[in-house]
């Protein structure tokens, strides 16, 4: 074990507490393993340690994340999703592989996909967009969290106005899915698009609204106007 990961594992444990924990846990269906430390605390150590590390090659600070996802905890996951973020402005179109290993082998939950996909695999796709095709691959997994992670991964471009077709052709893919996680993820997706796309969120949703889940159509319109949402919602 590289050595920085004995002392950030260290610094987690000396941070937790039980009642933090216990607090943590009710916030997942699953189960998950965390230490019990405060997000803005967790975010905290990984800034801190960043700075020991940013200097290194992006190889050894993949295999530095690779040692956190490995752990199956969520604070750790966390700190990983932290530093390949920070060195997104190094991807070259080959990191899809790692990034996607990441999200298939070591994402057992919404926190882990949600942070590691809105921001690092979002960064990807905004300077590689040919990997979109693969995004769309995701959403046949038999892997929740892939599927997930297809939509979710489009959340910071679609709010930038970016991408709304491939938006649309995700929706699409997911548009029955019977997981409530995936269709909140894709849901989200449609919200944040409709910020710069009303009318064409809006119109999409009209449009496929008797096969869409409650669950995804009441996120997709949560900020539309009461009017567009009472149409959205009539039967």
């Amino acid at each position: 074990m590289n050595p920085i990961i004995e002392v950030v594992r260290q610094d987690l444990i000396t941070q937790s507490n039980e009642k933090t924990k216990q607090s943590t846990l009710r916030f997942f269906k699953e189960e998950i393993t965390c230490y019990g430390v405060k997000s803005d605390i967790t975010r905290q150590i990984g800034k801190s340690y960043y700075k020991q590390i940013k200097h290194v090659s992006k190889a050894d600070i993949f295999n530095l994340c690779d040692e956190l996802w490995k752990s199956g905890n969520l604070e750790e996951s966390f700190i990983a999703c932290h530093w390949s973020h920070a060195i997104s402005k190094q991807f070259v179109p080959k990191d899809f592989q790692q990034l996607e290993q990441w999200v298939k082998n070591h994402i057992t939950n919404w926190a882990s996909c949600d942070t590691f996909c809105n921001h690092t695999v979002g960064d990807f796709i905004e300077m590689y967009p040919t990997f979109l095709s693969e995004l769309k691959k995701w959403t046949q997994s038999p892997n929740r969290w892939v599927r997930r992670a297809a939509a979710v991964s489009l959340i910071v471009p679609a709010k930038k106005g970016l991408f709304l077709n491939d938006v649309f052709e995700i929706a699409t893919m997911l548009l029955t899915d019977n997981d409530d996680m995936v269709q909140k993820g894709y849901g989200w997706m449609l919200k944040v698009a409709s910020q710069a796309h009303q009318q064409k969120v809006f119109n999409f949703v009209v449009a496929n609204k008797a096969a869409m889940p409650r669950t995804a159509l009441r996120y997709a319109i949560e900020k539309m106007p009461a009017t567009m949402k009472k149409i959205a919602m009539s039967k």
